[in-house]
């Protein structure tokens, strides 16, 4: 069986707009750059592999929590948001003519328009998932982290998810071949000690 841990990638300016990114290359913000140069893997997740989605905000996040470059993993790329990305989530809600949807309520076939369903993303990553050879620490996006999350707790979106993503934690799947387990409790990353 081998460990996968997920880690959202730090904040971009997008963000904090509440913009969905989806594929589009924003960079890590100033600000998150600096909050994740003080942060580090947990010990026993320093030897893992460290592959990211080759999207910047992530790539870079990999970097700086590990102090080593990521092997950059395309399978690992966010979800295609099609004609929403760049679009502010309220902004669409409020529209009845855009079809919006929370992805709560999604299932696993409704996409935005021109977009990808969370069971694209899914096929997307099964083959990555059979191909793991030992731990990994996976730097990615929300939209990965909820189908994978979903799998491993048989999430079938739709409804409130029985977890909450949040930044600076690894969240640990165990593998075994495509069958996913979750851990209860996500592992925060470690402060670094100050030099010197």
């Amino acid at each position: 069986m081998t460990r996968l841990a997920l880690l959202r990638h730090g904040h971009t300016a997008w963000n904090r707009a509440g913009r969905i990114q989806g594929r589009t290359d924003i960079p890590l913000d100033d600000a998150a750059r600096a909050h994740l140069a003080a942060l580090r893997l947990p010990d026993d997740w320093a030897a893992a592999d460290i592959v990211a989605s080759p999207l910047r905000r992530a790539m870079d996040t990999a970097a700086l929590v590990s102090s080593r470059a990521p092997r950059a993993e395309p399978a690992l790329m966010e979800m295609d948001w099609g004609a929403w990305e760049g679009c502010q989530g309220a902004v669409l809600r409020a529209d009845p003519e855009a079809g919006f949807r929370d992805i709560e309520d999604w299932g696993w076939q409704f996409s935005p328009p021109e977009g990808e369903r969370p069971a694209d993303l899914r096929d997307r990553l099964l083959p990555w998932l059979g191909g793991l050879q030992g731990d990994t620490v996976a730097v990615c996006h929300i939209g990965v982290m909820r189908v994978l999350m979903a799998m491993a707790t048989g999430w079938d979106f739709d409804g409130p998810a029985p977890f909450r993503i949040k930044r600076d934690r690894l969240f640990v799947l165990h593998v075994d071949g495509s069958a996913l387990r979750a851990e209860d409790t996500p592992v925060r990353l470690v402060e670094r000690a100050p030099c010197g």
